[in-house]
Order: structure tokens, then C-alpha cells, then sequence
């Protein structure tokens, strides 16, 4: 019986400690594949439809998020500034 005790106390002894492990990296990609870090806020384009998305997580994966209906450009700029097109009229 003593045998089967010092067995038991023995056991967590040689138990090893398991090494840290590394944290898992999570980031989303664009289209051309370069990384974008979690919270960054892009323009999408997909299907001839642009709007600005957001890298968020879902279920333990990283995925694109809308928040916003579209994505400003310089075109969009020059016309709530109030310049038009140039004209050819010079």
C-alpha cells in the first residue's frame, strides 16, 4: 500500500512543465494578399461594389466586416467641394 501512495505523489513530480506556446497571429488579407491587421478599415471592391469593410474576428476567424455604404474617393471629394469635371472650354 505504501508503494501505490508514494507511486501517486510521485507522478505530478515527474509530470514535465509543457513550454509556452506562441500566440496564433490573426489577420485578414486583401486582394492582392498583403496583411491587415485586426481593426484596420479598408475599401472593398468586390463584384463592381465598393465599401469600406473592417478586419474583425467572427467564431475564432478573421473575416471583413461592413461599416460603411461607400468608399470616398478623390472623384467624390472634388464634387461635395463643388468642382465639377474640367471643362473643355478653357
Amino acid at each position: 500500500m505504501l508503494r501505490y501512495a508514494l507511486i501517486l505523489f510521485a507522478l505530478p513530480a515527474m509530470a514535465q512543465e509543457a513550454p509556452p506556446l506562441k500566440p496564433i497571429e490573426c489577420y485578414c488579407t486583401d486582394r492582392q494578399g498583403d496583411r491587415v491587421e485586426l481593426g484596420e478599415t479598408i475599401c472593398l471592391s468586390v463584384d463592381g461594389r465598393s465599401y469600406l469593410a473592417q478586419c474583425q474576428m467572427s467564431l475564432n476567424v478573421p473575416m471583413w466586416r461592413e461599416v460603411g455604404p461607400s468608399c470616398l474617393s478623390s472623384r467624390d471629394l472634388d464634387t461635395e467641394r463643388g468642382a465639377g469635371p474640367p471643362s473643355a472650354e478653357g
